[in-house]
């Protein structure tokens, strides 16, 4: 959390307390309340609101930075959407991974259609700094359309069983979201998910859930 460390000084608690608590939230299917009564068990008392506040203002960072330090993506990318329920309206979740898993971007909007993809396409290129080798994708067709306009040199596979990859992602946030009783917001997911699957994956080894 180097980036934030200017950020930490109006703060009362130490950054070590900060950045403990941030952590639990982003790594464990735990809710705000059980990480704050984890931190009395340890003698140090904060509430559950003060810890939802730390984790929107330092989870990106924090993701940000871990980010950095992992090698590139690799160069074959799965697209994949689903719909979540955010205050009872249907939003759909854009999801890409590589080939080994790894998360390259998230997108939460209401609609699946082109310029939705083709916002996506461009955002996960801005994100990565790179150019894949082949894009998967299911059978939807806004995501063929935005992908000949975006990226018309990569090639393009659009078959549903090629993605189960991309489709195992999100199990991950189905559980959280279960966990937090739903998003309160499209934005507020859009914030939440983008520090949950750079923090998450990085503490989470082959074989261990």
């Amino acid at each position: 959390m180097s980036d934030a460390v200017a950020s930490f000084r109006n703060h009362r608690c130490p950054v070590e307390v900060i950045s403990q608590c941030v952590w639990l939230c982003f790594r464990f299917p735990l809710s705000c309340r059980e990480v704050g009564g984890l931190m009395l068990e340890r003698g140090v008392i904060v509430s559950y609101e003060t810890i939802r506040r730390w984790c929107f203002k330092f989870g990106q960072a924090y993701a940000n930075g871990l980010r950095r330090r992992r090698p590139r993506p690799g160069d074959k990318w799965r697209l994949d959407e689903v719909f979540i329920k955010i205050n009872g309206e249907q939003e759909c979740l854009w999801r890409a991974v590589d080939q080994d898993g790894n998360v390259l971007g998230i997108l939460v909007q209401n609609r699946r259609d082109k310029a939705t993809a083709r916002r996506f396409f461009r955002r996960l290129l801005k994100v990565t700094g790179s150019v894949p080798r082949v894009v998967v994708t299911d059978k939807i067709r806004s995501c063929g359309a935005a992908h000949r306009e975006v990226m018309p040199s990569v090639e393009h596979r659009s078959h549903k069983g090629l993605n189960n990859r991309a489709e195992n992602s999100h199990q991950p946030t189905r559980q959280r979201e279960r966990v937090m009783k739903g998003f309160r917001s499209p934005g507020g997911a859009q914030r939440f998910l983008s520090a949950f699957n750079g923090i998450s994956p990085h503490f989470r080894p082959a074989g261990i859930s």
